[in-house]
């Protein structure tokens, strides 16, 4: 093969490789065998069991199973190369389901379904001419999801009546016995319980077989508790003589031979305002009359028929208030002109004057029926959205019971988010074709809006119904905190529905130094003792002063040494006199102590014998 073949072989593994992928998931495969032995060859035949194996797969075969291969009065070889070809058979099946109508016997433990063409002389012929049930579950055991085994051969068997024994000890059995299934998902139902027999009935068919075509194959109905329903019916039909029993077990899943039928998808009922919204819409965006003329004219009645004629006389009203204003500044220059001439015409210029106030009082009604019309307009839209979202939210409602009935998954994250993404595309498309046809909103609508700001704490000045700068900073600052992208440079009606959709406040309030947010107020913080308010606006405990080394200890003690000692009194200090300025000496005597007189001196005597100072002497002044 040379290179240029390489890109076509890979195309051709990629289209393969999408084939696989791309297509529906196979349902379970479902497979039986059907063996129903009446005409026994060495003991009389049986009346019901080639009847029950015709009922069984016919019930089968209408319950949809993939393979139903019945078979009747086989020989032991023929029984053997169906049960070899229902292996194969089994191979790749979810479900797989043997039905036995017949002889069958017990030998040491081991239970055995008999051929036709049995004759089982001796105990040990069993082991030749019968077929064990362990054959038969393997016959079974490529199946992955159930292996069922039901056997209608627990009747009286003749064989083991004649039968020799080779072994006194080897215990033959009248019917089957009591079976632990050693695989999972396997169950072994006997139509009557192990050790007892079954009753044939009065019918073409056995009770127990009639119940089996009655409750196996319910849609959706638990085999477990299909072999229920099939023992309490067989106990009821029997007189309680016969009780079928159920060997084995399963997991805690519901498996039932048939599944349940799916529920045709209910789809949601039309909208029928549905296309008369998307065409008023389209005729909106256009906005000239001549297309709401064409929407009322396809709908002349109903809710949109009302916005188009309302709409209508907007546009009506705006080309009044043009043409009266025309007309006005027409009537202008003409007055002015015979003005200017200079006319003496006194009755045109009255008549001019005249029609220039009408035309002026024309242009005033026509400001204000456009004034009107906006307001209804205004006022319809708002209606309008809010149609609309219940329309949607109807929408959303029935497709959640659509996806609840038909039982899908949420769809995936991707498309959640794309879906998410066009919904705001169409939003902001909305908003712009609105913003472009509406024109300047109102004045009673800006004001609503404003009053709406200052309840949820985004504008502080008063709502004069202007939208200025301090309004669209307001509008900014709910956008910010609400998560919203309204325009800020106008006032619109969605954004007058989302405010009022806030109960609280939406902005956070801010207080100066000193105090703090408190509802709708700043109150002042006030912090407790031993703590101050820092520049964070928040409360903070004081330090406390280092503590300095004091000799107030040492004071005191010195103090209370001092307090044992015992108290002296001080003497009086002696009074000082001046001395004179004239030889500063000072005498003393019996009349106190004087200066010196200026020109006197001081000289030493001695006192006489009988003198004052007997017996002494002193200073004495000498004046000369």
């Amino acid at each position: 093969m040379n290179s240029h073949g390489y890109p076509t072989l890979r195309r051709i593994w990629l289209a393969a490789a999408l084939l696989l992928v791309c297509q529906p998931a196979f349902a379970e495969k479902r497979v039986a065998l059907v063996l129903g032995n009446s005409a026994y060859q060495n003991v009389p035949q049986l009346a019901n069991p080639v009847n029950d194996g015709a009922v069984v797969a016919a019930t089968l075969k209408a319950a949809g199973f993939d393979v139903v291969d019945s078979r009747h009065d086989l020989p032991a070889a023929e029984t053997r190369r169906a049960l070899r070809d229902f292996a194969d058979r089994s191979r790749d099946a979810d479900i797989a389901v043997v039905y036995y109508a017949g002889h069958g016997m017990e030998v040491d433990g081991t239970n055995y379904l008999i051929p036709v063409d049995a004759k089982l002389e001796r105990d040990t012929d069993v082991y030749d001419e019968a077929l064990s049930l362990d054959r038969v579950l393997v016959a079974i055991e490529p199946a992955t999801r159930l292996r069922l085994v039901i056997l209608d051969a627990c009747r009286d068997n003749p064989f083991a009546k004649s039968m020799k024994r080779t072994v006194a000890s080897r215990a033959v059995g009248q019917g089957l016995g009591k079976v632990e299934p050693s695989s999972p998902n396997m169950l072994i139902a006997y139509s009557a319980k192990a050790g007892s027999t079954a009753l044939d009935g009065d019918a073409r068919n056995s009770p127990f077989t009639l119940a089996l075509a009655k409750h196996l194959t319910t849609p959706g109905l638990d085999v477990r508790r299909a072999f229920g329903f099939v023992r309490d019916e067989v106990l009821r039909t029997t007189g309680n003589k016969q009780e079928p029993f159920v060997y084995g077990s399963l997991g805690g899943d519901d498996v039932p031979l048939v599944p349940a039928a799916k529920a045709a998808p209910s789809t949601p009922a039309p909208n029928p305002q549905a296309e008369a919204r998307r065409d008023y819409e389209l005729a909106l965006q256009i906005g000239n009359k001549d297309a709401l003329n064409a929407f009322l004219a396809q709908y002349p009645d109903g809710f949109y028929a009302n916005l188009a004629k309302i709409q209508v006389a907007k546009i009506a009203a705006e080309e009044t208030r043009v043409a009266a204003t025309e007309k006005a500044r027409l009537a202008e220059q003409e007055r002015a002109r015979l003005a200017a001439e200079g006319t003496q015409k006194t009755q045109q210029l009255k008549a001019a004057e005249a029609d220039a106030k009408a035309a002026e009082q024309a242009r005033i009604a026509a400001e204000k029926a456009k004034q009107v019309a906006q307001e209804q307009a205004a006022a319809a839209e708002q209606k309008r959205a809010a149609a609309e979202i219940a329309d949607k939210l109807s929408e959303k409602i029935a497709s959640i019971n659509t996806a609840a009935d038909r039982g899908s998954a949420s769809p995936a994250p991707a498309e959640k988010a794309q879906g998410d993404r066009q919904g705001d595309k169409q939003g902001e498309k909305a908003v712009n074709v609105a913003s472009l046809t509406a024109g300047p909103p109102p004045a009673d609508l800006t004001k609503s809006v404003q009053i709406e700001l200052r309840r949820v704490g985004c504008l502080t000045a008063d709502a004069d119904g202007e939208w200025n700068s301090a309004s669209q900073r307001s509008m900014a600052l709910f956008n910010r905190h609400a998560k919203t992208r309204f325009d800020v440079k106008v006032a619109s009606v969605d954004a007058l529905d989302a405010i009022k959709l806030k109960p609280a406040r939406v902005c956070p309030m801010i207080c100066q130094h000193g105090f703090e947010a408190d509802g709708n107020r700043c109150s002042k913080i006030v912090c407790g003792e031993g703590s101050f308010l820092n520049d964070d606006n928040e409360c903070e405990k004081r330090r406390a002063k280092t503590p300095t080394a004091r000799r107030d200890r040492e004071d005191r003690n010195y103090r209370d040494d001092r307090a044992d000692r015992p108290v002296r009194e001080r003497p009086m200090p002696e009074a000082r006199v001046s001395r004179p300025h004239a030889s500063g000496q000072i005498v003393c005597d019996s009349g106190g102590c004087r200066p010196v007189a200026p020109g006197c001196h001081l000289e030493y005597r001695t006192f006489a014998q009988g003198g004052p100072r007997e017996g002494g002497g002193g200073n004495v002044q000498i004046c000369r």
